[in-house]
């Protein structure tokens, strides 16, 4: 199997693909393509989406996770990419990865998908601005830089803190964050639900900050827990002292080294029944 030459990134929510900045010029300098695809509507600056947040109030899981089905499914590469995402975006990332996409996955500080229930209070309290009015269902709900800096940055100085908000912070999304509360109360599946037994899916490493607020490692770690596919790969790993912002701020190199190492060293896995018949 080809090793495999392209990088795809995928960001979260109250940020955009230019949180993957640091991220995109450190592989592109090793030598790799690395796309780092928007949401639906996602195509303009973070100011344009500060002026105007229309597209993230509009947006649903659904949309956002066809986009990216879309985009995978158009690109022309000899060996499905490295898939990476953070926060949000490691949710979308295991739904593309149970969609039959990718060589291999590395979910940061990664929101749940349907089935996990593990609900810690600095993660509710994250969340809190958004889900404590039901009207921001229709809504694109920013955060202030006080409520930034408890869910993103809280190992930061304050002029970090400041400089991360003033270049990433949106507005979120309330429908898909709100959804997503509720997804564990609706009857039937919802739209962030995948197949823990799927045989198929590639390797998956969750990559966890241990002082992350939103999303505390244990919220990966149950995540991991969940896939018993046959035969898969899932692993988790916490960074000490890291906050959920991890994939900028000092030390993100280290990070960024670790998750592509270890999705380089897993690339060739192969499903059991394909390793047999082979």
């Amino acid at each position: 199997m080809t090793t495999p030459d392209t990088i795809v990134l995928i960001h979260g929510f109250w940020v955009t693909p230019r949180s993957w900045e640091g991220w995109k010029a450190h592989y592109e300098a090793k030598g790799y393509t690395v796309h780092t695809p928007g949401y639906p509507g996602f195509e303009v600056e973070v100011e344009a989406l500060r002026a105007d947040p229309t597209p993230i109030a509009d947006l649903t899981t659904d949309a956002i996770a066809s986009h990216l089905d879309e985009f995978l499914s158009a690109l022309d590469t000899p060996t499905p990419p490295i898939l990476m995402g953070h926060s949000a975006g490691g949710t979308f990332l295991q739904l593309m990865l149970d969609r039959g996409h990718g060589s291999a996955g590395v979910a940061l500080n990664s929101a749940p998908v349907e089935g996990v229930k593990t609900t810690p209070w600095s993660q509710l309290k994250s969340v809190f601005p958004v889900v404590k009015n039901p009207a921001n269902h229709h809504r694109a709900v920013g955060l202030s830089f006080e409520e930034w800096t408890y869910a993103f940055t809280n190992t930061y100085t304050e002029e970090e803190s400041r400089h991360f908000y003033d270049r990433y912070h949106i507005p979120a999304s309330g429908r898909v964050l709100i959804d997503s509360v509720l997804a564990n109360v609706q009857p039937g599946h919802q739209d962030a639900w995948v197949d823990f037994s799927n045989p198929n899916r590639v390797p998956l490493l969750f990559l966890s900050g241990s002082e992350d607020h939103i999303m505390p490692p244990s919220v990966q770690a149950s995540n991991a827990k969940h896939y018993r596919g046959a035969g898969t790969v899932t692993e988790h790993e916490t960074y000490d002292g890291r906050p959920h912002l991890m994939v900028a701020g000092p030390g993100w190199e280290e990070i960024a080294d670790r998750a592509l190492d270890w999705a380089l060293a897993h690339a060739a896995w192969a499903p059991a029944q394909s390793s047999a018949a082979s």
